[in-house]
Formats: C-alpha cells, sequence, structure tokens
C-alpha cells in the first residue's frame, strides 16, 4: 500500500514559505536546526522510509523523490538534508528488537552518519569498541540517532558495518566550508570508547529484517537517487531565476535586455528541453522499478543499472544546466550574492558525489552488456 504524506494542520506550501524566509540563516550558521527539522517531520518526510510495522507510513521511491525535488527548489541544503529521510531503508537491516527501539517514541526518525573513512574498531565479547572521526555527516545537527562506518569481517563478505548511536555519544566537529550547499551541516562525527553492541550494527544495504515493499527497492540506487534530485530542485530554481529576470535585465552598456537576446532565449530553451527530459527517464525507470517490486518481483541487474545510470545523467544535466544558464547572464553571476552564483554552488555538489561520478557511466555501461559492475557497491 502507498501512503500520502499527512500533516495534521501543516500544508507543503507553510513549510516551503517558512524555508525561503529561512534559507539564508540556515546557509550563514552551515546547518538546518533541529527546529526545522521538527517540521519537516510533520510533513511526514521522516517516516515516509519507517516501516508500517512501526508507524510509518513508506512511500513510493517516485513520490519522496517529488516532495526532495520541491524543497531543494527552495533551498537545495534543506532538500538534501531532507532526502536523508530515506536512510531509514538502511536501518531496515537492523535486528527487528533495535529497530523496535529506535522507533519506541513514534516513526518520525532523522538519521545522519558519517560512514567514511571506516575506522578500525576493535571486537569486544558482545559488539565493537568504536573509536575515530568521520567525514561528511549530513544532518547530524538535527539527527536522532547517528551511524559511523566500522570494517566488515568474514560475516560481511568484506563490506563495512555502519554502528548505530545516540547523539549523547557522538560529538560533532563544525568543520564545513564549501561553496555548495553550505546549509547542510555536513560535519564530521567523533566518537571515543563507545562500546557499540553488534545487534546496533548493520550492513549498507544488507538484506533488510522488514517484509515490506520499499525494502525491495535497490537500497543503493534509491541513496543516488534521492540525492540527484536534489540537483533537479535547484536547476528548476535557476530557470525559474532565468525566466523571469530575462525579460527585465538590461546590461550597464546599454544593450537588449536579456530576453531581446538569441543566444539567451536560445539557452534557456535548451536548458528547459535538457532538464525535463533527464527527470522524465529519471522518474519512468522510478516508477517501473517500483512496480517490479509491487509485483513481489526483484529489480533485475539492468534495472539497477538504469537507476544508478539515470541519477548520475540527471546530476550532471541539472549541474550543466544551472552553468550554462550562468554563462548567457551577463555580468550580474559574477556578484559572490547572486542568484545564479549560490545556485551552481548547489548544483555542482549532487554532480561530484561518489554516488553519481563520472564512474557511474563505466559501472552502469558494463551491466547493460552483461558485464560485471566496475565500480564496487553498485547494487
Amino acid at each position: 500500500m502507498v501512503h500520502t504524506l499527512q500533516a495534521d494542520g501543516v500544508t507543503f506550501e507553510d513549510v516551503l514559505a517558512e524555508l525561503a524566509e529561512r534559507r539564508v540563516e540556515f546557509r550563514e550558521q552551515r546547518y538546518v536546526p533541529k527546529d526545522f527539522i521538527a517540521r519537516l517531520k510533520e510533513l511526514g518526510i521522516y517516516r515516509a522510509a519507517t516501516p508500517t510495522r512501526f508507524g510509518g507510513q513508506p512511500l513510493a521511491p517516485a513520490d519522496f523523490l517529488r516532495r526532495i525535488e520541491r524543497i531543494s527548489a527552495v533551498d537545495g541544503s534543506t532538500g538534501w538534508v531532507a532526502s536523508f529521510g530515506s536512510a531509514l531503508v538502511y536501518l531496515a537491516a537492523l535486528p527487528l528488537e533495535t529497530q523496535a527501539e529506535i522507533y519506541r517514541d513514534g516513526p518520525d526518525v532523522a538519521f545522519a552518519g558519517g560512514l567514511f573513512p571506516v575506522q578500525p574498531a576493535e571486537p569486544t565479547e558482545t559488539g565493537f569498541l568504536v573509536d575515530g572521526r568521520w567525514k561528511f555527516a549530513s544532518g547530524c545537527m538535527g539527527a536522532d540517532v547517528l551511524g559511523v562506518g566500522i570494517p566488515g569481517d568474514e560475516t560481511t563478505a568484506g563490506k563495512p558495518r555502519t554502528a548505530v548511536l545516540r547523539p549523547e555519544q557522538v560529538e560533532i566537529v563544525q568543520e564545513w566550508d564549501v561553496v555548495g550547499m553550505r546549509g547542510t551541516g555536513s560535519f564530521d562525527l567523533v566518537v571515543r570508547g563507545a562500546e557499540v553492541p553488534r545487534e546496533w550494527t548493520f550492513i549498507r544495504g544488507g538484506t533488510p529484517t522488514v517484509d515490506e515493499p520499499l525494502y525491495r527497492y535497490p537500497t543503493i540506487a534509491y541513496a543516488a537517487q534521492v540525492l540527484a534530485v536534489v540537483g533537479a530542485g535547484v536547476a528548476r530554481a535557476a530557470l525559474d531565476h532565468a525566466e523571469e529576470v530575462g525579460a527585465g535585465y538590461a546590461g550597464v552598456t546599454g544593450a537588449p535586455k536579456l530576453a531581446d537576446r538569441p543566444y539567451y532565449r536560445t539557452a534557456v530553451a535548451g536548458a528547459e528541453a535538457a532538464l525535463r527530459s533527464a527527470r522524465a527517464w529519471f522518474y519512468e525507470v522510478s516508477n517501473e522499478v517500483w512496480e517490479t517490486v509491487l509485483a513481489g518481483d526483484e529489480a533485475t541487474d539492468e534495472q539497477n543499472a538504469q537507476l544508478r545510470l539515470s541519477s548520475a545523467h540527471l546530476a550532471k544535466t541539472s549541474s550543466d544546466v544551472v552553468a550554462g544558464l550562468l554563462e548567457v547572464s551577463g555580468t550580474a553571476p559574477i556578484n559572490t550574492g547572486h542568484p545564479l552564483q549560490l545556485l551552481h554552488g548547489d548544483a555542482l555538489v549532487p554532480k561530484q558525489h561518489a554516488f553519481l561520478g563520472p564512474s557511474m557511466y563505466d559501472a552502469a555501461g558494463a551491466v547493460l552488456m552483461g558485464m560485471p559492475p566496475t565500480t564496487p557497491g553498485f547494487r
């Protein structure tokens, strides 16, 4: 069964309007605060991947992706943080008893992780002694539970584990000075000598203990999709800006306004076509795979490759769209506070992510031709 997000007395538009007023605040402080995470929880973002058995309202991936895209069109950083509402699919690989404890106070749980670099963890009688420092824990300032990467063993087929901790067990070091997605709070996590029970660890993308459709959808591919669609939202914001200002902006030299310049009209139209085409394929593949899962079948290797490829393509297309609009917009975008300059930085981040980089084209191409993927963790 597919649920829609419900929020008593709160509309999506209300929250987006508040976000538009506060996005500068988030950018300047470099993270989305807990009070706004609470607003996203009211919308159901952080129960959209919680198992139904624990009170969740699991959404079809495409439905969740569209919500993240809308948030990202207002603020890419908040869209990026909200996208990790999907990360609860990882926790479905934990023992059911552990999940019951995580959701004890309700289904709206924000999970953030700093999984790399994987840090050594000494085995103990009941689990692992975790100690180290991890990078890129996006959304950690508003998280209810946190994950860090530790080595795997013979029982994990060599894949690393993630150890799940409570915020009070973790120190957050606010190092995050970047040109894009400045408000994601992708800070470092430091853990000193915390013993984590084995049943509070999982393999990312490991076999779920929950038998519901969402947890049969390819997990790592979904993780790539939720980041790629942030770029699409950012590109949509750039196109909306370009189309709105084109009719009114004239350069200081007295040259025709932007909309009167053929190259500008051509660039905007081409960008519109490119983004809409990449989005259409992206959502088409997602819907196809979801129908396969709902029918009780496992997604094929080719379907997984299509998910990965369409995600990488959307991330690249979105970045290219913003860069192209900036190029034809005259001298105005050279100002550091110009909307296109800020959006350009935000659009760059998804494309640079390991899940969405150039290697995905090679790996997907290999699978589509009947060969093994060339990138670890492709599925």
